[in-house]
């Protein structure tokens, strides 16, 4: 008779931590990687470009391990940020803090928890890439906020996210040359691109609560700003690969990411939430373009 109750009490606790762990799981949208893809391509890029087609790949094992854990941690400080806002709009009235069932406490430590580990990580790499994870820990706490105060939060969330990209060269070389910077530029731009292509989705909601978007700022141009955004970071693709003398390889790959672009336009031509959201996912092809590009004009030159 007492066997059955014995069992409940054992299982609860279990069933307890099982649920917890998946709201974090959730709270960090590990559910849906497309953000680590976003800023894991831009770091591939440079650590490609550094390491002249062959990085170390102990480095590149701890920029992919900490792009997981700083993407992680982004998302855990966003919600904590978006926590009142988040429930009035559609597409994130069901994210963990915004139903309750993650504590705003405990989002902020899983952003701190995930951040300390990323930092270990970066401590086995020489001192200029350690201090400059500092500057990529403040960018990842400020890009949340910027949206109440600014229609360009996006330029926030570009650095953010473009941060890797001298990290990755003092890394791998312990300077940042001059087409770093070009490439980190271009990362902006793309942030520009994807994050408006997102702000798309929820424009009325965020019009309703008083958030800021590129989305709202470009309004009716929204289509056309996209467009001249995606020929600008092209064309600066295209001068790194000049000064870097990548061949036909690398161009292709570019071909094939303009390609993507213009898929991207297709699906946001009559601005319907839903395609909108796919134009944002494709993203991740873009991205992937460039690297299979990059690698292949690498192995083959």
């Amino acid at each position: 008779m007492n066997t059955p109750e014995l069992k409940v009490q054992i299982q609860r606790p279990n069933a307890h931590w099982r649920e917890r762990l998946y709201r974090y799981f959730v709270l960090v949208r590990l559910n849906r990687p497309i953000g680590i893809f976003l800023l894991m391509w831009p770091a591939l890029w440079a650590l490609w470009l550094a390491g002249a087609g062959q990085p170390p790949w102990s480095i590149v094992l701890i920029f992919v391990l900490g792009v997981v854990l700083m993407r992680s941690a982004g998302c855990a400080i966003n919600d904590f940020a978006d926590r009142g806002f988040d429930g009035q709009v559609a597409r994130t009235n069901q994210r963990p803090l915004a139903t309750g069932e993650v504590s705003a406490r405990e989002a902020i430590g899983v952003f701190l928890v995930l951040s300390l580990i990323a930092f270990v990580l970066v401590l086995q790499l020489n001192w200029q890439t350690v201090a400059l994870s500092v500057i990529a820990l403040a960018l990842t706490w400020i890009y949340p906020f910027m949206k109440r105060f600014t229609h360009v939060p996006q330029l926030f969330l570009g650095a953010a996210f473009g941060w890797a990209i001298p990290m990755a060269f003092t890394a791998v070389t312990g300077a940042i040359p001059f087409y770093a910077w070009v490439l980190f530029s271009a990362t902006l731009i793309w942030a520009l691109i994807y994050d408006t292509q997102y702000a798309m989705v929820d424009r009325e909601d965020d019009l309703k609560i008083g958030i800021k978007s590129t989305a709202i700022l470009f309004g009716r141009w929204d289509r056309l700003t996209i467009g001249l955004l995606q020929i600008v970071m092209l064309a600066l693709l295209l001068w790194i690969g000049e000064i870097t003398e990548r061949g036909l390889v690398y161009q292709f790959g570019l071909l094939a990411a303009a390609g993507f672009a213009l898929y991207q336009q297709y699906l946001i031509r009559q601005r319907i939430p839903k395609l909108c959201f796919q134009a944002f996912l494709n993203n991740n092809y873009f991205g992937m373009a460039i690297f299979v590009g990059l690698i292949g004009d690498y192995a083959l030159s």
